[in-house]
């Protein structure tokens, strides 16, 4: 994804003998990992909607959780309003949770409005807080008001084990009120913190059957989905989980994903703010064994210029087909969504989908389609794609224009209706430069056509699908989601704890694709915290999110531009185009890029990576 605010940033020309200078704290040596429990995923926080009257939460008042005219809920009718009176005062709502000791990752959540008659731009007059036992995770206050609810997402990992207080506490001064409403807590767990013996990434070669029908309006789809897969692990497969991701966009009251009548297995129950479905196996599926699951489904698309949403007549349709998690050394990764990034970590698999629309709506689509008449003023499109992570598609009145790249990559952009033929003929001139310009360093493109659906809404800037991206007007931001067909699309990775892997590289990439050398790439460099670093994962994004694009995408980048003026232009272009040849199709850690490095030559990089805060 290409984040539109990093876009301008500036990050140019401290030398790198600056960083140097950056002392970082010694890390302790580890102690022997003790034995612990395995994590059973769960959402630990009860009547997290307020839907099911006040309990377990206590209240400093009975008004605070409540249904009443003044304020909405952010799904279902009840919420919790602290404060909003005007005058001295304070409100409280706090409940006790207990985060199991087997999973490594928690993680709160909760949805936050706030409206205020405070005209300063800053002084915090009035506060909220959001702690967890004694530890203050948060503080807002009339400075962050916004028209309606955000998602606040809050890492609380290092209380795993514990039975301790969530509380929020919201404090108004003598004058000027400002409401704080808070909806949808959930606080999740996932993880095994003690690994399984067996670290091979599972389940393999997933293979992708989807059958959907849409209403007139490209709005609402439903048929069914199946997943067939091999467990590749030694250790026997009991379970699989579905993610669910785009139910991010909903409430576990009001999903944007259904899956329903589930066969090949038993449907358990919703995690991770039910963007994950368990689905137990009749029998434990041994190594190299085989199994298909079966469900109906149903998609939702809500409003809004999103990566998943409809923004008027055109549909985004993006994360909306449940894929398979991953099970490695670190046990089931159902890590959360994150809307500053992605969390999409999946292996390569095959997808057919079959989508049946009306013949009014164009149905740009991972993969290569073909189009055939359905019923009366109807058309099915069938979209065949291998060896891809995902699979997207927009649906709707655009304006289509084609084209051929010098290399033979057929190219597609679909526009909305407000982008002018010339900005249309200038994103389809770029999409041929970019995929030739990556494709000759790292490798073919093997995916046969590529779709850029182009829409100058996107808040997001653009989003990258496996031949598949949506994007504004811009040579910049399409060169970039082009370049993530290779850096995240072949050679994947965990997006969501190691997102370097697939922006940074990707950003350096379009730098090349651009004639960009990186020279005088640092200016004005600043660490946040000693903690702050390149490889960090996004659970400390979401925490810092105002740094993600800054360090991830600009110091990642610039550290990459450092290791090629240090390794030699002909050797960093040997190293990355090796390394992708190494990992096509496959997974891409931090260890393994950095061993590479390390191979390509004769000096010692460890103060290279500690330098650049590159860890892992």
């Amino acid at each position: 994804m290409r984040r539109t605010p990093h876009r301008s940033i500036a990050l140019r020309a401290l030398a790198v003998a600056a960083l140097a200078a950056v002392s970082l704290p010694a890390t302790p040596a580890a102690a022997a990992p003790s034995a612990a429990a395995a994590c059973t995923p769960a959402q630990v926080v009860t009547n997290g909607g307020f839907e099911s009257g006040t309990s377990p939460w206590t209240q400093s008042s009975t008004s605070v959780i409540t249904s009443r005219s003044g304020q909405t809920a952010h799904g279902g009718t009840s919420y919790a309003w602290l404060d909003g009176t005007g005058g001295t005062h304070t409100d409280t709502l706090s409940q006790s949770v207990t985060i199991p000791s087997g999973c490594s990752t928690a993680t709160l959540s909760f949805w936050l409005h706030i409206d205020t008659t405070e005209t300063t731009s800053s002084v915090a007059y009035d506060k909220l807080t959001a702690k967890i036992g004694s530890t203050t995770l948060a503080t807002y206050s009339n400075l962050d008001k916004n028209a309606g609810y955000v998602k606040k997402t809050l890492d609380v990992s290092a209380f795993a084990g514990q039975t301790v207080s969530l509380a929020f506490t919201g404090s108004e001064d003598s004058s000027l009120q400002t409401s704080f409403v808070l909806d949808d807590i959930a606080l999740d767990t996932s993880g095994d913190s003690t690994p399984p013996a067996d670290s091979t990434r599972t389940p393999a070669t997933p293979s992708y059957t989807v059958s959907l029908s849409s209403n007139t309006s490209g709005t609402v789809w439903t048929g069914h989905e199946s997943a067939t897969f091999t467990n590749a692990s030694s250790t026997a497969l009991s379970e699989v989980y579905l993610r669910l991701w785009d139910n991010y966009h909903g409430t576990c009251d009001a999903m944007p994903i259904t899956v329903t009548n589930v066969t090949g297995g038993t449907a358990g129950s919703l995690s991770v703010a039910c963007t994950a479905l368990q689905v137990t196996l009749p029998t434990p599926l041994a190594q190299g064994q085989s199994a298909t699951i079966g469900f109906d489904l149903g998609i939702t698309v809500p409003s809004g210029a999103d990566r998943f949403g409809h923004d008027g007549a055109f549909n985004n349709i993006g994360n909306a087909l449940p894929v398979l998690a991953v099970k490695d050394g670190s046990g089931w990764h159902l890590d959360p969504y994150t809307n500053n990034g992605e969390s999409f970590y999946s292996l390569a698999a095959d997808f057919k989908v079959t989508l049946d629309h009306p013949s009014a709506l164009l149905v740009p689509a991972t993969g290569t389609s073909t189009d055939t008449p359905g019923s009366s003023g109807r058309t099915v499109t069938t979209a065949t794609a291998s060896k891809v992570r995902d699979f997207a598609w927009a649906a709707g009145p655009f304006n289509k224009i084609s084209g051929t790249s010098a290399a033979g990559t057929a190219i597609n952009i679909y526009s909305v209706s407000d982008i002018s033929s010339s900005d249309a003929q200038s994103m389809l001139s770029t999409a041929k430069s970019a995929v030739d310009a990556h494709a000759a360093r790292f490798g073919a493109y093997p995916y046969g056509e590529l779709d850029a659906v182009i829409d100058n809404n996107y808040w997001f800037g653009g989003m990258e699908y496996p031949g598949f991206v949506l994007d504004l007007v811009s040579t910049t931001a399409l060169t970039h989601e082009i370049g993530h067909q290779w850096w995240y699309g072949i050679v994947g990775d965990d997006e969501y704890n190691s997102p370097w892997l697939d922006e940074a590289f990707t950003d350096y990439a379009t730098d090349l694709a651009l004639g960009k050398t990186g020279t005088n790439c640092w200016n004005s460099v600043s660490w946040a915290s000693s903690a702050e670093k390149i490889t960090n994962s996004m659970a400390y994004w979401d925490a810092h999110s105002s740094r993600y694009s800054t360090v991830v995408y600009g110091y990642g980048k610039c550290a990459l531009h450092d290791l090629r003026r240090l390794l030699g232009d002909t050797a960093m272009t040997k190293l990355l185009r090796d390394y992708a040849t190494s990992h096509w199709y496959g997974v891409s850690t931090t260890a393994e890029f950095k061993a590479a490095a390390q191979a390509a030559t004769a000096t010692d990089l460890t103060s290279f990576w500690s330098t650049h805060r590159i860890d892992g």
